[in-house]
């Protein structure tokens, strides 16, 4: 196989454009899992480990707009940490700190699977995806960019440049269920975010359904049902309400990480603890 390091991105998007077939590869980690699998066989490797340009972070007014080369890390407990409080939980959770240091969320976006423990947050902070080519730039939501298991809308010669989303006042929270507590692929995931200026909540599943489910019903059921100002009280049987309905949202199966029972049950549970922490 090949393997090209392009320094630059418009070197990397012009090796994209002529090896439409070859592997991107910024932190490689899921990339290396598939390969011990034998569920991938290596072909031609463009690395995106030294394009300086996709690490980059910028804010104007009240939107971020993060390179997609930037590791776990960075947000975790680094530089980023501030901008996103779900972001932070959800990159603390990925893997070992080895892991942090070199996986990304455009890795993440890149494979697509519906238990990334970032995608769940970017769905609820109603991202916007930046992918480029040689023949230009264009931005998708995240909700158009995520098609199904393991797939998305980039073009064969894109490269996922940067994510978009918007700064919010209110509480943010993410949160997983495994095996165990660390070093696991989510059995069910779930984020929440309260925007309390707009007085809005929005809520997003992993690993209970082909592609990452926004819960649009129980956000409507919720808004219209309950005082969604900062720091109001909310009683039980609307937070035991708002659990039964995210579960009837979800579309899990039953594998070898766990049942769809147990699964819905899940995210019900996750849903209404988040809910409370964001009221509280």
């Amino acid at each position: 196989m090949s393997i090209f390091s392009p320094r630059s991105l418009p070197e990397a998007l012009a090796i994209a454009n002529s090896h439409p077939s070859a592997r991107l590869l910024a932190g490689g980690t899921d990339t290396m899992v598939e390969i011990n699998f034998r569920h991938y066989e290596p072909a031609d490797i463009i690395s995106l480990r030294h394009v300086q340009e996709l690490q980059t972070f910028k804010q104007t007014g009240d939107v971020y707009r993060v390179g997609s080369a930037i590791p776990y890390r960075e947000f975790e407990n680094g530089s980023y940490a501030h901008i996103s409080q779900a972001l932070s939980e959800a990159a603390r959770t990925v893997g070992s700190p080895q892991i942090r240091a070199a996986g990304t969320i455009g890795g993440n976006l890149g494979t697509c699977s519906p238990a990334g423990d970032t995608l769940p947050v970017l769905s609820a902070l109603d991202a916007q995806i930046e992918l480029a080519s040689v023949d230009g730039t264009r931005v998708l939501s995240i909700h158009d960019f995520m098609l199904g298991v393991k797939r998305n809308a980039r073009a064969s010669n894109e490269i996922i440049t940067a994510i978009h989303f918007s700064k919010i006042d209110g509480y943010q929270g993410y949160a997983k269920v495994g095996v165990r507590n660390a070093m696991v692929i989510s059995i069910a995931s779930a984020c929440l975010v309260h925007d309390s200026k707009n007085q809005r909540v929005a809520i997003a599943l992993g690993a209970v359904g082909p592609t990452i489910i926004r819960c649009r019903e129980s956000e409507t059921w919720l808004s219209e049902n309950a005082d969604l100002s900062n720091n109001s009280p909310i009683s039980a049987d609307i937070t035991n309400e708002f659990a039964r309905r995210v579960s009837a949202e979800a579309r899990p199966i039953t594998d070898h990480r766990s049942t769809a029972e147990y699964r819905k049950h899940a995210v019900g549970v996750l849903a209404q603890r988040l809910l409370k922490r964001a009221m509280q």
